[in-house]
């Protein structure tokens, strides 16, 4: 188990790495994340050349795109990576600032707010929405906004998007402020969501007028995540913490 966009335990968001050296079922696969119960356990098919195969699971569906996993599992391999996944061949590499991973960037756009967003939002002002590939991102005023928000997860539309990203302009030595639900995949609220990075850095990007920003997640755990857009690519730069090894007894 790892620590990923965090320089300490106990921060960031916590992901299980897999290291598989025989075939298993996806059955499989699930119930073991399932049993991890965290946001997202990485399986890593060490038997393969590169690119290396990585699946991402939440405890209850198979996702096609995790950050915070990823950087865990580069962490765990070391050097260089390649990545097969379902999003394509996905980069880690380490660099003086931590582990960068070279991501899609997300393609955004403008929409009216949904309507079930002021029942699962309750109280929220939304002055700016738009939809990704995954998820809806809705913009509010102030960080405190964001650290104030107290969704109502019953109220959040089953399959009409993987989540929801409220971000608002940051502080504390932050460009932007985000926290991000996922209840539909069995996550109300992630810790610190690298995948949402990319659609982060594509609004914030031309927001501020910079390609260089950096972003904190404002969940109980907290994190940083640093965003370089390149292009069609997030750079996606954070740390990562060891919290625990061993082997699974099945």
């Amino acid at each position: 188990m790892v620590d990923a966009f965090a320089d300490e335990v106990f921060r960031g968001n916590p992901a299980a790495v897999v290291l598989l050296d025989e075939e298993r079922s996806d059955g499989w696969r699930q119930s073991v994340a399932a049993e991890m119960n965290l946001s997202e356990t990485a399986f890593v098919d060490v038997r393969g050349d590169d690119p290396i195969p990585l699946r991402w699971f939440t405890p209850v569906a198979e996702v096609d795109l995790c950050g915070h996993a990823t950087l865990a599992a580069a962490h765990i391999l070391g050097g260089e990576r390649r990545f097969a996944t379902r999003s394509g061949v996905l980069t880690a590499k380490g660099t003086a600032r931590g582990i960068e991973l070279d991501f899609p960037l997300d393609s955004l756009e403008p929409i009216e707010p949904p309507g079930f967003l002021a029942g699962a939002l309750p109280g929220v002002t939304i002055m700016d929405a738009a939809r990704g590939r995954d998820d809806f991102l809705v913009r509010v005023a102030s960080a405190d906004e964001v650290r104030g928000v107290r969704p109502d997860f019953a109220a959040f539309v089953r399959g009409s998007s993987r989540g929801v990203i409220v971000t608002a302009p940051g502080d504390q030595g932050a460009d932007f402020a985000s926290r991000c639900f996922y209840p539909a995949y069995g996550i109300d609220e992630d810790p610190v969501t690298g995948s949402a990075h990319c659609a982060l850095g594509a609004y914030w990007a031309p927001v501020l007028g910079k390609s260089l920003l950096v972003g904190k997640q404002l969940s109980a755990r907290g994190g940083t995540v640093e965003v370089a857009v390149s292009g069609a690519r997030a750079l996606l730069t954070g740390r990562a913490v060891t919290v625990l090894s061993g082997r699974l007894g099945c």
